[in-house]
């Protein structure tokens, strides 16, 4: 703990506890490129195809490097290549192969922004260093403007002489470092004056862009908890204490030495200072003397404690316990046995250092304990669960799950083996200082692996899942996840000796051998420059070619969806989707004589989407467990690897692309599901506009709940049977790449076609809306416990953003439940109007086809 400027307290991290890559986003380019004149062009003729002399934007990329003490750290790192049309953005995230515990003081990062000049040769638009750590030795943070030195390449030593930093003062300078201290929470929070405010930077920001004349980089570098500091001071100067002197003095004539007036006085610290206070630590062996046992379990609470007690025990699963509500846990520990909603907050309580309370919770308490919850279950199964019994616990109560709910948390559960890893490692290398602690596996792979080779649609799927953890980088993970992959094909391969001969070991072998033909024929459509009419005639003839085995198949289930078995890909029907990364559209026959339509890609992290839809899965049958059908439309989505995947693709029309053909949502309703006869439905059929109105409530509500960002007419889909729902989930959590985005996506488009703001549609509409979120509040513990599972899935929106704080403000669990629907109900009306965002999006999508 230390103190700022102003004398408030605050908690900092050390390096050495940041063991995880480091990362950073290299956002935007900003500032005035002149095009060349006509006699810089006659000077340097190679840079005539370079397209400087054009006014349009060029081709440019960044080189980044870690350099250290004149040194590299790591190989340079080169950005992909993006098409610019108004703006250089990039918005790309760049992990190096190095920790953030094994820098030295000194690193930097080297950026250099390149241009095209003629055949194989770029030319530096200007360079950068920036330093990692600051002049306090803390560890650099959130957004950062870098100056670029004109036509220089980034100088890596340790005198640069391309600094990021160089003391301009300008307008916008200024204003960067107060929205810092606005971020941190140092300034205080008026939201219609904000508001204001954002609106004014944005305009002088605007300005002196225009007539600077100096070229500014952005990057953006994760968001930690606390400051992180490169070490502790061995030593510090004291200031204002008594110290004796060197040669000490007689008692009676004993001076007070000032460090003002004596540089040589230090202060060498306590190497006992982390350690656990030992006054605090004998007030909590009183306060739980294991003498008490006996009377303990007669103890109730009084009505005051007992109101107490339910309010922590209905506080968040991310919430942090105090040491009074340890202790007051602790206390009536018997009298909450009863209670399933105790169990979580009672492991917290306890004291996994002391060898008795140990004992005590895991021998005697846990036992006792009443089934608990799911949502219950998965956090015990989390990273902060030590105690191998105590999952072990966790997993016997998620056996009393069916296959179809056991599906719904799978992706978690995977992830949620790395924590079983981490446990051990952890406990073996503190054996000796605390063997109360048991250190055996607690079966959660033998429990997913049995309930895989009992269910061949969910061993399917665990299977994937398991393969996308080992296509990563991480040599631990890859290896730890391959011998989970080695016990599954065994026990299914001793289970098909069972089951007369079935081999599922070849047929996932199959499944992966065309998944890597498909991968490999998209990769190469992708690179390719040939215009998309050419990449379909490719795709065609590659698939109807025999030689490839993709048109005629053996019988196979597909990875999407084990459930339905494929034969064949249809060649006629294949096609590529007119859109950066040129995904694949293919249809495949099903065996029992159907087409099942899959979008691939290649190139793409699908596991962002792969995460939402499963939540969305999830919401959809919480809303039907209370007999809410929102008619959600969670379309199957799969990662087979880290940079590729399929997703199901839905007949439907964007609802831009509505707009432009049909003018409304309801005249497209209305010519595939027309109804001249029908009151107040507008000519269309009632249950298509009932279908409409349901499912336009429920993405409402789920996507404001995951903080789905960039929503735009281009990604609001809308099926003919009215069937409404949202695609490509790149922006979650509250991230979204535009200022002031709605916190709710309801557009013009789509409250005209419920008959307008007044109408008895929309008001059905709402009521829909609140009954929603109602019913998704009561299950927030569960939700939270997911998306906290996935925070080492190595998904960008999960890995950078607060998870317990974005799902605390969405849920508002401070607020009664009238409270929240009346604060739900507030965010309706300033979400309609996002027709000038929508406006903006597609003209930029039209210049830029």
């Amino acid at each position: 703990m230390d103190k700022d400027s102003n004398g408030r307290e605050f908690h900092f991290a050390k390096l050495s506890d940041l063991k995880v890559p480091v990362t950073f986003r290299i956002s935007q380019l900003e500032g005035t490129r002149k095009p060349l004149s006509f006699t810089e062009l006659l000077d340097k003729p190679e840079l005539k195809h370079s397209g400087l002399q054009l006014p349009t934007l060029s081709d440019l990329y960044v080189t980044c490097q870690l350099v250290a003490d004149n040194k590299p750290l790591t190989i340079p790192f080169r950005t992909s290549f993006k098409a610019f049309n108004t703006s250089y953005i990039w918005n790309e995230w760049i992990t190096l192969p190095i920790n953030y515990c094994d820098l030295p003081l000194g690193a930097q990062i080297t950026f250099t922004v390149w241009d095209i000049a003629g055949p194989r040769t770029p030319m530096p638009v200007g360079g950068s260093t920036f330093r990692l750590f600051g002049k306090k030795m803390t560890l650099r943070r959130g957004k950062h403007r870098l100056l670029l030195w004109k036509g220089q390449e980034a100088d890596g030593s340790i005198n640069s002489q391309t600094p990021s930093k160089v003391g301009l003062r300008d307008e916008m300078g200024r204003l960067e470092k107060l929205m810092k201290k606005f971020d941190r929470g140092d300034l205080p929070r008026n939201d219609w004056l904000d508001l204001l405010a954002f609106r004014r930077i944005e305009e002088i920001h605007k300005t002196e862009e225009a007539k600077s004349e100096n070229l500014y980089l952005y990057i953006d570098l994760p968001k930690f908890d606390f400051p992180i500091v490169y070490n502790e001071l061995e030593s510090y100067p004291v200031t204002n204490r008594i110290v004796p002197q060197p040669q000490a003095a007689p008692a009676a004539v004993q001076p007070v030495i000032n460090i003002n007036q004596d540089p040589h006085l230090w202060a060498i610290l306590d190497p006992d200072m982390e350690l656990e206070n030992p006054v605090e630590d004998k007030h909590r062996r009183l306060v739980r003397s294991h003498r008490n046992g006996p009377l303990d379990r007669e103890l109730k609470p009084n009505p005051e404690l007992r109101n107490h007690l339910d309010r922590i025990l209905n506080y968040a699963p991310t919430q942090v316990l105090n040491a009074e509500e340890k202790d007051m846990i602790w206390k009536f520990r018997y009298y909450l046995t009863r209670d399933k909603r105790g169990l979580t907050k009672f492991i917290k309580s306890v004291t996994w250092r002391d060898a008795n309370e140990v004992k005590q919770a895991v021998e005697i308490l846990l036992p006792l304990w009443t089934d608990i919850d799911t949502d219950d279950a998965l956090e015990l199964l989390g990273p902060n669960t030590v105690d191998s019994r105590v999952r072990r616990y966790a997993v016997k109560q998620l056996n009393r799950a069916g296959h179809d709910e056991l599906m719904l948390y799978l992706l978690q559960l995977v992830q949620a083996l790395k924590f079983e890893s981490m446990t051990s490692s952890d406990q073996r290398s503190s054996r000796s200082a605390n063997s109360a602690i048991a250190q055996e596996d607690s079966g959660l792979a033998d429990f997913l692996i049995d309930r895989a080779v009992k269910n061949p649609v969910f061993g399917n799927r665990f299977y994937w899942y398991l393969m996308v953890e080992i296509g990563v980088e991480d040599k631990v993970t890859t290896k730890f996840y391959g011998k989970v992959v080695f016990r599954f094909q065994n026990r299914i391969a001793e289970a098909d000796i069972d089951s007369e001969g079935v081999d599922r070991r070849e047929t996932l072998r199959k499944q992966a051998e065309f998944i890597q033909i498909l991968s490999s024929k998209a990769k190469e459509l992708r690179t390719s420059k040939d215009a998309r009419p050419k990449k379909i005639d490719k795709l065609r003839a590659f698939v109807g070619d025999a030689k490839n085995g993709l048109a005629n198949l053996y019988p196979v289930p597909l990875p999407l969806d084990a459930s339905k078995e494929i034969v064949g890909i249809i060649p006629e029907q294949s096609s590529v989707f007119k859109s950066n990364l040129f995904p694949l559209l293919l249809h495949f026959q099903c065996s029992d004589g159907t087409t099942y339509p899959v979008i691939f890609k290649n190139g793409d992290d699908m596991r962002q989407d792969q995460l939402v839809i499963q939540l969305f899965r999830l919401m959809d049958r919480l809303l039907r467990m209370e007999n809410l059908d929102l008619k959600l439309s969670p379309y199957e989505v799969l990662a087979t690897g880290p940079l590729e995947g399929m997703a199901q693709f839905i007949p439907s029309k964007t609802i831009q692309a509505i707009v432009d053909e049909y003018g409304t949502l309801v005249e497209y309703l209305k010519a595939h599901h027309p109804d001249e006869g029908s009151v107040g439905t507008f000519g269309v059929q009632p249950s298509v506009l009932d279908t409409y109105i349901r499912s336009c409530a429920g993405y409402c509500v789920v996507t404001y709940l995951m903080g789905v960002g960039d929503r735009h007419l281009d990604n609001l889909l809308l099926a003919p049977d009215g069937h409404f729902f949202h695609v490509d989930f790149g922006y979650i959590l509250g991230r979204d790449p535009k200022p002031f985005p709605p916190p709710v996506k309801l557009c013009k488009e789509m409250v005209q076609a419920m008959g307008g703001a007044q109408s008895a549609h929309y008001q059905r509409f709402n009521r829909l809306c609140y009954t929603a979120f109602t019913i998704l509040r009561k299950h927030s513990n569960l939700i939270i416990n997911l998306v906290s599972l996935m925070v080492d899935a190595n998904i960008p929106d999960i890995k950078h953003r607060d998870v317990h704080e974005h799902f605390l403000d969405k849920f508002r669990l401070d607020l009664t439940e009238e409270e929240a629907i009346k604060h739900f109900e507030s965010l309706l009306p300033t979400s309609y109007f996002t027709a000038m965002l929508d406006m903006v999006h597609h003209w930029a999508q039209y210049w830029r086809s």
